[in-house]
């Protein structure tokens, strides 16, 4: 599961700091030339900025859960792009009457996928929080017996039992 969170976590950060640093630092070059945005209402540096600097906050919490992939940090992560990406995905998908055809297919796919993954790395941060869980109830389920736990492995405070 954690190769699946980092790669998850990793992809949507990766694509959350380019989009952030574009619209952060150069919102009208963003507006001009990235895909389908002239599809939208007409540019406003405040928005974009905003926007830029939120994306950008979004990418440190997903760069947090690809580094440290604890239940907690995984599952806020997936949870906070999910509260972002399902309304991005709605809005686009509502508004497509002056879209091309390949346009339309790339915002539906594009974004769909988005959304689908932030609510795939919330579900994933859930399951993981539960194995934690049941690790603290259970600590010896997931650990072989060895020289570095001395309970486990017969020995006292002191060292094995002879």
């Amino acid at each position: 599961m954690t190769p699946l969170i980092r790669v998850i976590a990793g992809l949507l950060a990766i694509v959350e700091l380019v989009i952030g640093a574009w619209n952060q630092f150069w919102p009208e070059h963003f507006y001009e030339n990235f895909p389908t945005v002239e599809l939208t209402p007409p540019f406003s540096e405040h928005y974009a900025r905003d926007f830029g600097g939120a994306t950008l906050g979004l990418a440190v919490v997903l760069i947090a859960a690809a580094i440290a992939p604890r239940g907690l940090v995984v599952t806020v992560a997936g949870l906070a792009y999910t509260v972002f990406a399902v309304p991005h995905f709605v809005f686009h998908a509502a508004h497509l009457e002056h879209a091309t055809s390949a346009e339309a297919a790339f915002l539906i796919v594009a974004n769909g996928a988005a959304a689908a993954l932030g609510v795939l790395l919330a579900v994933l941060g859930v399951l993981r929080m539960g194995r934690e869980r049941a690790r603290l109830r259970h600590p010896a389920v997931d650990r072989p017996a060895g020289g570095g736990d001395r309970q486990r492995s017969g020995g006292g405070v002191r060292g094995p039992v002879p």
